[in-house]
């Protein structure tokens, strides 16, 4: 486990790069199967203990140095109009952040991705997921120049296996042609239900970092947060970390890039 004492060293440091993606569920404290009903006026209305476990949570988040986060909220009503992307980025120490809005209710509620980074991108492209309702979506940040740059996508899935398959099936067409990729996220699905998704396994040979059980987050029997790599990938290690209030737990990766790519994040002068 990376202790706080590491948490500003530089990212890269030996060529390694510490990956964690986290479903947020907006700073809602679930330990609970019944917490879903009666705490779930939180998904519409202020809580004033959000903030300090926002707190906490951008402790944990400030060791690594590419987090991905889903379910976050962009600053509205139920966030006490706080930018819960902006304020992670800010509190986690990271210079980089960006937000997708997915899900706008105006002033209820603004449901987002979120990046936050040490590295700078390059280029950050949103990507709208298809699907019967809208509001699900995934971030591209490319990191480096030319083919040996490293492509993070930052995913959050439907729940129907119907509307999945199709997402997939979208992300494998943008994959398909890059090399060094990372795909991590709240997927909605198991490793076998991913496995068994022919078109998405073939447009890239992404491989799963025996993804540990991250939900219900109080009692984890279902691996559905995911961090993918491509072959060209390597990681060191892979871990759940302690439950951070939401109902996900957090998943985070030790990631060790190839020397073309690392020499393709060097700044060019």
């Amino acid at each position: 486990m990376t202790h706080l004492a590491d948490a500003r060293r530089p990212p890269l440091e030996g060529g390694h790069l510490r990956l964690l993606t986290f479903n947020l569920q907006v700073g809602i404290q679930t330990s609970a199967y019944h917490h879903y009903l009666t705490r779930s006026w939180q998904h519409l209305l202020p809580h004033p203990r959000r903030l300090r476990r926002l707190d906490m949570v951008s402790e944990v988040l400030g060791r690594f140095d590419v987090v991905g986060l889903q379910e976050v909220d962009g600053g509205s009503f139920r966030s006490s109009h706080v930018n819960q992307v902006e304020y992670l980025a800010s509190r986690g120490g990271f210079p980089h952040h960006f937000q997708q809005l997915n899900r706008n209710l105006g002033r209820i509620a603004q449901h987002s991705n979120g990046l936050l980074s040490r590295l700078t991108p390059a280029r950050i492209e949103e990507h709208r997921l298809p699907g019967t309702l809208p509001g699900r979506g995934a971030i591209h940040a490319r990191f480096g120049e030319g083919p040996d740059a490293l492509h993070l996508f930052v995913a959050h899935l439907a729940l129907g296996h119907r509307t999945r398959v199709r997402q997939l099936d979208y992300l494998s067409e943008v994959i398909q042609p890059l090399r060094h990729v990372v795909v991590m996220g709240d997927l909605n699905c198991t490793p076998e239900q991913l496995h068994g998704h022919q078109r998405f396994c073939a447009s890239l040979p992404l491989h799963p970092v025996r993804p540990p059980l991250s939900y219900p987050s109080w009692q984890p029997r279902r691996a559905l947060d995911h961090i993918l790599l491509s072959n060209s990938l390597e990681a060191d290690e892979v871990r759940v970390l302690d439950h951070l209030f939401s109902d996900h737990l957090p998943i985070a990766v030790d990631v060790r890039l190839p020397a073309a790519c690392l020499a393709s994040l060097e700044p060019r002068h």
